[in-house]
């Protein structure tokens, strides 16, 4: 099958997705118009957490279409990119002020999904 045909004539992902992006299954459910190709990627992230890549690769599709129909399901909220170990809070208790690294992956989060937002100073 064709790249196009999968993306519908896609050529670019509306999320920056890395290679090494984990995605996992979301609360929500596909819609009527979301291709037979996302229930595909959909079944094997509900076996346990993928990254692009693996998907990529297990389906023998281009990373670049993979990307696509992704994008298309984290819309959707069929698909989640979870937040992992290394950038949970360590502490349990609720008054803990926010970890240097949760704040980090919120940054390059941001960073990613607005690459063209204007940085401002740290406030004093």
């Amino acid at each position: 099958m064709r790249t196009y045909t999968l993306t519908r004539g896609r050529t670019k992902p509306r999320h920056l997705l890395g290679l090494e992006t984990v995605l996992d299954a979301g609360p929500g459910r596909p819609g009527p118009a979301q291709a037979e190709e996302c229930e595909e990627i959909l079944a094997l992230c509900r076996e346990r957490r993928r990254s692009v890549t693996e998907l990529a690769g297990r389906l023998r599709w281009p990373v670049t279409a993979v990307k696509i129909l992704v994008s298309d399901l984290l819309d959707a909220d069929v698909l989640v990119v979870p937040v992992t170990a290394p950038y949970a809070a360590s502490d349990t208790d609720s008054d803990a002020s926010p970890s240097t690294q949760l704040l980090a992956a919120l940054s390059a989060g941001l960073k990613r999904k607005w690459p063209d937002a204007i940085a401002y100073p740290q406030a004093g």
